[in-house]
């Protein structure tokens, strides 16, 4: 059950249906930034209003979400935002340059902590999201369920250990090691605003949760089962529990990118869905989980590159791993800005026809 404002009945409920693992009818299908720079009708927006203006103006973030709903034929629908703008809300300076978004004031040391404000009123300082999302339901008028997310702890601590984008993240390992205490210090003060973001967007109108984490990779597997896979735990829970007692339940995923070890753990987790990079074997993840989950993903964003007969070859052999049940068809991690938005278009296409193929030889 999802937050009442008077929103169109559902249309479209594929996506939950699978998340819960009950039959459907087709797969689903969305993909990870399906709003954003490869569409036209995006790079005209942005170039006149720029990326931190859209996601802080409701009706321009709710117009680039519907975008792509309007050249495919999406089973969901992701509000268009940015991880980044909840440690903005905690304190951090948010700019964004040609190399992308990042913070002016990153954490040099474990004394900056005390500069990151926990206690911060999410309506207040994150309002515009929740807004955004409320006037997305209200245009969808039902054609899919609208998803809302959030970057996870460590990610985020990421960002502003680092102060931008790193493809070593030397600054940020550097703590989990010489600050490991001032290290949860800072994940948890993360996670406890994390906590009242999520259950707001729920109540704003969000259907479903993914919880995204881009820097699993870097982190060792006993560093995950300390800093990371806690938190994931307490947000689940304790989102979970804050619903309930509102009387709203919503899915929820998680995405832990190249975290190949970890798949034992998450799929024990108690998340609905689990979200799998492109390098990750379909069949070798079904075995891993035994079908305690939902399975998200997984092709390589690089295969829309290829013509649209090859890319429904890919599709119809990541259908035959993964099967038609407890899965949701996704790229394996976000679409490139260079991508042919008429490849994305044959992915689409190629999941819903290949998917019912499959499910009418089931009968």
């Amino acid at each position: 059950m999802t937050s009442n404002k008077n929103f169109p009945a559902l249309k479209n409920d594929l996506i939950l249906r699978a998340a819960r693992g009950e039959p459907v009818s087709r797969v689903p299908v969305w993909v990870k930034r399906q709003a954003g720079r490869y569409l036209p009708e995006y790079r005209k927006v942005s170039a006149e209003h720029g990326f931190l203006k859209i996601c802080k103006t409701p009706e321009l973030a709710c117009e680039v979400t519907l975008q792509p709903l309007r050249r495919f034929d999406m089973d969901a629908s992701i509000i268009f935002s940015d991880i980044l703008v909840v440690p903005e809300a905690m304190g951090m300076n948010l700019t964004n340059t040609d190399s992308g978004p990042g913070y002016s004031n990153r954490l040099e040391s474990p004394s900056d902590i005390e500069r990151v404000h926990d206690d911060i009123d999410i309506e207040e300082t994150l309002g515009y999201v929740l807004q955004a999302i409320t006037l997305t339901r209200h245009k969808i008028n039902g054609q899919c369920p609208l998803l809302g997310f959030c970057g996870a702890p460590w990610t985020l601590m990421c960002y502003m250990v680092e102060g931008k984008g790193s493809v070593t993240h030397m600054k940020a390992r550097r703590w989990l090691y010489a600050h490991s205490a001032d290290s949860h210090r800072l994940l948890q003060k993360i996670t406890d605003v994390l906590v009242r973001y999520l259950i707001a967007q729920v109540e704003a109108g969000a259907q479903m949760l993914q919880l995204f984490e881009a820097h699993a990779g870097i982190m060792t597997q006993e560093q995950f089962r300390e800093f990371a896979l806690p938190y994931y735990k307490q947000i689940l829970n304790r989102v979970k529990q804050g619903l309930k007692a509102k009387g709203l339940s919503v899915p929820m995923n998680v995405f832990a990118k190249d975290a190949h070890y970890a798949l034992p753990d998450l799929s024990n987790s108690g998340f609905d869905v689990v979200s799998l990079d492109w390098t990750m074997n379909p069949s070798a993840a079904r075995q891993v989980t035994a079908n305690k989950v939902t399975l998200q993903g997984n092709l390589d964003p690089c295969a829309l590159y290829a013509d649209t007969e090859t890319i429904s070859a890919k599709v119809k052999d990541m259908l035959a791993q993964f099967g038609t049940g407890r899965y949701i068809a996704n790229l394996g991690h976000g679409i490139y800005l260079d991508t042919n938005p008429d490849h994305l278009k044959a992915f689409v296409d190629a999941v819903h026809k290949h998917s019912e193929n499959m499910l009418s030889a089931q009968e």
